[in-house]
């Protein structure tokens, strides 16, 4: 009992912290959108950082955040799995109609969205699987840690809710996967390129994927009136094909991580 309580204000505290200091920092450059979306992430990432560096030097390395463990594999295999998991739902919504390209638009400044996307990513990822994940996996389980970050990272995609119910279980869902991504490969750069890649490719180039209302699109799409599995106005987010790829993926790394283990054990 005392052990989940003392988790459990560790966690808020660092999460309450994070989120009140990120949001009352002003964003500099306002005249300018794609700067001022610049620093708009960069500033809590900053803060997700520095958050994360005190935690951890308070644990006195009885919590640990692997990042440089299995960095090349973990980098390939998540650029890779983050491909799939884009391409796979965009190739099938659109050689079956359910999804076309529109439009291509002009985007100035398309490598500073990239980085901000970019940037954006690594910060929900060190808030959700960093410290946090490691906190929860380190004093109970890593059933425990998936669950509660994989809770909170829905929580924190509010607009997931207003989609509805598919949506919600789509974010929850590629939680559980990208989780298990990070288990099977040791190493947060994992989950960040999957995540990033999903970003990058699904909002800023295929207009599949919401990001902040401000980031442009370089593609717009239209979808059928087929909402469950087109997503409606709320595109593959919404598409309930994303989900069976989400549990498909969540299984492959799960068994991976699984199979690792058991090679360990018999080590």
């Amino acid at each position: 009992m005392k052990k989940g309580l003392i988790t459990a204000a560790k966690f808020i505290i660092f999460f309450i912290g994070w989120a009140v200091l990120a949001g009352i920092t002003e964003v500099p450059c306002e005249e300018n959108p794609v700067v001022w979306r610049f620093f708009a992430e960069l500033i809590p990432f900053l803060w997700i950082i520095i958050f994360t560096v005190i935690f951890l030097l308070f644990e006195k390395g009885n919590v640990k955040l692997p990042v440089m463990t299995n960095l090349k594999k973990g980098f390939v295999i998540g650029t890779v799995s983050g491909i799939v998991w884009t391409a796979v739902p965009s190739a099938l919504l659109m050689t079956t109609g359910l999804l076309s390209i529109a439009e291509k638009n002009q985007i100035d400044n398309l490598w500073l969205w990239i980085i901000s996307a970019f940037i954006n990513v690594c910060m929900q990822e060190l808030l959700i699987r960093g410290y946090l994940y490691q906190l929860i996996k380190e004093r109970h389980n890593s059933i425990a840690a998936v669950f509660i970050t994989s809770s909170l990272f829905t929580f924190i995609h509010g607009g997931a809710f207003e989609a509805g119910i598919i949506a919600v279980i789509n974010v929850f869902t590629m939680s559980l996967f990208v989780s298990m991504l990070y288990e099977s490969e040791d190493t947060i750069i994992a989950p960040i390129m999957a995540h990033a890649v999903w970003n990058i490719i699904g909002a800023i180039f295929l207009g599949e994927v919401s990001l902040a209302d401000d980031y442009p699109n370089l593609y717009s799409v239209t979808t059928s009136d087929n909402v469950l599995l087109s997503g409606g106005e709320y595109k593959i987010e919404a598409s309930i094909i994303v989900m069976f790829i989400n549990i498909i993926l969540t299984v492959i790394f799960f068994y991976k991580n699984k199979n690792k283990s058991k090679k360990i054990t018999d080590y």
